[in-house]
């Protein structure tokens, strides 16, 4: 006669499954006591801070017995309220301490819950795998795609530190040696042709560097001219004035300044110092004059005299917002 030999295993196994429920029943259970515990320990902590409160209040009023001065009651009234605000940080503290534990506890009941029905779903469907494979099964991590860049797109708009440092080094470098150019323009030297005027013109050179000022200048002409002007000797820069192609030019600019900019005054360029005559007569007046002429020192006492009758008409002072590239009136007047 045939037996069913199946039915003893299955039992078997079925057995096993009941336990295994039984287990993660008792599991639940124990989470959710430890959870009613913990919010029982908390329940009256108000309470407590209320009593740590009436305790300040009680100190205050105890320690102020009889008479005592202004500054000894805002002494006890300043301890009692550091006091307080210490209670206060510490109430705060515990219950922020108390909504992460529940927000943890919560968590780890919403897991147990969730393993526990996936253990009860895998146990429903009779399957007959073996345990390790079922836990395995909960605990699979899904497998992430792999992503893959695209070679021909166009990324350089995208930030790239090494492309920055790169370019950030690059900039410094060219600022270093424009820095640098700049230093060694300044420092190469130039012939000034200069006349002092005082209604007629006496012709000077002096040789200076191109990043000296106006000021630097005339305080090496005056040295110079006060062996030949006796009016030169008790004067200083300040009563000097530099006139360059009929234009007063304030002390304060530099030869570069204007070496670099090509500055055109109203009868030639202020840049050209090196200047050869004082020739002002022009085959054709229409055409803007490219020639420099002497710069002129002169004392300002004499200008001010004078500045109704030529040459000392002609003169305004520097504006560099101004263009002098045209000199058609200024001719007409010679």
């Amino acid at each position: 006669m045939a037996h069913y030999t199946g039915s003893i295993a299955d039992a078997g196994r079925l057995i096993h499954i009941a336990k295994r429920r039984e287990r993660h029943k008792e599991d639940i259970e124990k989470q959710r006591q430890k959870i009613q515990a913990e919010k029982a320990a908390l329940v009256d902590i108000g309470e407590k801070f209320k009593t740590h409160f009436d305790m300040v209040e009680h100190r205050l009023k105890s320690t102020t017995i009889g008479l005592v001065t202004l500054d000894e009651m805002k002494a006890k009234q300043e301890l009692a309220i550091q006091e307080r605000d210490r209670l206060l940080a510490t109430k705060e503290r515990e219950q922020h301490l108390k909504r992460e534990e529940e927000d943890l506890e919560k968590k780890r009941t919403r897991e147990t819950l969730q393993r526990a029905s996936d253990i009860l779903k895998s146990t429903l469907s009779f399957d007959l795998s073996d345990e390790d494979e079922t836990e395995a099964s909960i605990n699979a991590v899904p497998v992430k795609k792999k992503c893959y860049k695209d070679p021909t797109v166009d990324t350089s708009f995208l930030p790239d530190r090494e492309r920055e440092l790169e370019e950030n080094r690059l900039r410094e470098q060219l600022c270093k040696e424009w820095t640098e150019q700049q230093e060694r323009i300044k420092n190469e030297s130039i012939n000034i042709a200069f006349s002092y005027w005082d209604g007629s013109g006496h012709r000077r050179d002096l040789k200076m560097k191109k990043g000296s000022s106006i000021q630097q200048f005339l305080q090496r002409a005056l040295e110079m001219l006060r062996r030949d002007f006796n009016e030169l000797k008790t004067m200083s820069t300040d009563s000097l004035m530099f006139v360059k192609e009929d234009l007063i030019i304030p002390h304060f600019y530099t030869f570069y300044d204007f070496i670099v900019t090509k500055t055109m005054g109203k009868t030639g360029p202020l840049f050209e110092f090196d200047a050869a005559g004082e020739l002002r007569i022009r085959q054709d007046a229409l055409v803007d004059t490219s020639e420099s002429h002497p710069a002129k020192v002169v004392l300002r006492q004499w200008y001010e005299r004078n500045k109704h009758i030529y040459p000392a008409s002609r003169w305004e002072p520097f504006d560099p917002n101004k263009k002098y590239d045209r000199t058609v009136e200024d001719l007409r007047e010679l």
